[in-house]
């Protein structure tokens, strides 16, 4: 008896240990597709109650995360800064002081990991911050040996450049040459995006390799599982974009010796064209385009320029570039107003542009606070607004480093509040993410048009080897009955129902206002 007791117990041990390796498989295999999540960390959760989010607060709030669904979290700027912001790094293998220190960032990660959810944090190339001590040297002395780290050029040699004509889609600043401390006579340093932010001069192989350093530090000493890449168009300037590419290529196979499985997202704020090339380097990249797409069909409650019929189109281009390509889908970022502002506060609207989002192909990345709905017009700082974590609005992780403009408890209802009631934004985000991480369809499949032709709906297909969803967004304010055309015939039962009031009988679906519905054979 003991002998059999010992071999059974091996057998569930075995057993166990083989549905692990195919958990850890399956998750693998999901995580470049699986939901996203931008924080903010200054606004997120605090930690140590001095009213600044930090990393033990947002490791505090990791069960909420994985609750929601994420697989990922994108950190914005982590590094030591002189700025709110911190995308004008003083030191790149740090951890801001009002953040935490390095061996709390190393504990976070291993808990993140430890649920299953991956870290990627920003990485700020184009660009170092004007008081990193590289710029401090070069500003102070032309024989520093950080002079070369950055652009300059004789005031003469670029007077018909110092003005831009115009501004660019990521960046409204006039000006690209700037003087150190107001000497106008002497050489200019380049800052495509603020004096603050001077350039770092890519053609000088000392400067790759410090970035080659720097990754190194984050993917191996820290255990971060990739970069969003900032400001990915402008290591060299527009003219000499083919440059920009090689770069890219270059970077992503020096990382990939560092880790493999490296996961690399860039910023390319442009158009179909221009972006395209960036592919080879860069296998995700954010679709802007997209995003606007998206709220402005939403907007107008009617699609009248054939969203999917556009989208499958920039994803069938891209994927001739690289067939690998995964599309980094968004509603808004940190430099947008935000979702529920621009859709002027509905949130029907709200739910169905979500609903829109998250059954799309490739990866979908949530700006945090989307999920309770909260609002933000620019200037930036109030579209970064403290999370609103309980309608006590005080003590616990609530941060409190800037007085709200725009999210308030008398204008959102605070998370806390939202995770008790099933009705709320918080439960239709968790419950269609739910959906989706469960659906091999909804997380690899292809995009199809559906053929359905109704202004009011944003309908397509998911297929994913021999399955298939229809999925029917409703973006009008009024309910619509659709006969299925002799395509969509196959699909007779309801999957998921965000407004629990649709209706499937006989071929003829009955869709509530601003409700998203999927549909299985």
């Amino acid at each position: 008896m003991p002998t059999r007791l010992t071999c059974t117990v091996a057998s569930l041990l075995v057993s166990i240990a083989f549905l692990s390796c195919q958990q850890q498989v399956r998750n693998a295999a999901v995580w470049p597709y699986g939901v996203k999540y931008e924080v903010f960390v200054l606004s997120f959760a605090d930690g140590n109650g001095d009213g600044k989010g930090d990393i033990k607060g947002l490791a505090s709030k990791l069960g909420y995360l994985q609750e929601l669904g994420v697989n990922g979290i994108w950190l914005m700027p982590i590094m030591n800064s002189p700025s709110y912001h911190k995308y004008d790094v003083t030191d790149y293998k740090s951890i801001h002081p009002d953040y935490g220190t390095v061996e709390e960032f190393k504990t976070f990660v291993a808990e993140a990991h430890r649920r299953n959810i991956r870290v990627v944090i920003d990485l700020i190339l184009n660009h170092t911050g004007a008081e990193h001590p590289w710029f401090k040297s070069a500003a102070a002395d032309q024989n520093s040996p950080y002079r070369d780290y950055y652009v300059w050029a004789k005031r003469d040699s670029i007077r018909n450049q110092i003005a831009k004509k115009a501004t660019s889609f990521d960046s409204d600043n006039l000006t690209q040459w700037h003087a150190v401390n107001g000497d106008t006579l002497s050489e200019q340093y380049y800052g495509y995006f603020w004096g603050g932010m001077p350039d770092l001069n890519f053609d000088n192989p000392k400067v790759k390799e410090e970035f080659n350093a720097i990754g190194k530090f984050w993917l191996s000493d820290m255990n971060v599982d990739g970069f969003r890449l900032d400001a990915a168009r402008h290591i060299f300037p527009a003219d000499r974009a083919a440059d920009n590419h090689a770069f890219w290529e270059e970077f992503r196979a020096n990382m990939m010796k560092i880790k493999p499985d490296v996961y690399l997202v860039g910023e390319v704020w442009s158009t179909a064209p221009e972006v395209a090339p960036y592919l080879k380097g860069l296998p995700s990249l954010f679709n802007f385009d997209m995003g606007y797409k998206i709220t402005d069909v939403v907007n107008a409650g009617r699609d009248t320029i054939g969203l999917i019929k556009k989208y499958k189109d920039i994803l069938d281009y891209y994927h001739q570039v690289n067939p690998e390509y995964i599309d980094a889908t968004f509603l808004k970022n940190h430099d947008q107003n935000r979702i529920l502002s621009d859709l002027s506060g509905s949130k029907n609207k709200m739910r169905v542009a979500a609903g829109i989002l998250l059954t799309l192909p490739g990866t979908p990345y949530l700006y945090y606070g989307e999920e309770i709905g909260m609002l933000g017009r620019k200037p930036d700082a109030n579209i970064r607004e403290p999370f609103l974590w309980d309608i006590t609005n005080t003590g616990g992780p609530q941060t409190s480093w800037e007085k709200p403009v725009y999210s308030t408890v008398e204008t959102v209802i605070p998370a806390r509040q939202q995770q008790s009631d099933p009705g709320s934004m918080l439960a239709f985000y968790k419950s269609l993410i739910y959906f989706r991480n469960a659906s091999p369809v909804m997380t690899y499949g292809a995009l199809e048009e559906s053929g359905i032709n109704v202004n009011e709906v944003v309908g397509y297909k998911r297929t994913y080897k021999d399955e298939s969803l229809l999925v029917l967004n409703n973006i009008s304010d009024v309910e619509v009955t659709l006969n299925l055309t002799e395509q969509n015939n196959a699909f007779k039962a309801l999957a998921f129902d965000s407004s629990k009031k649709a209706k499937l009988q006989a071929g003829e679906l009955t869709l509530p206002a601003y409700s998203t519905v999927i549909l299985k054979p």
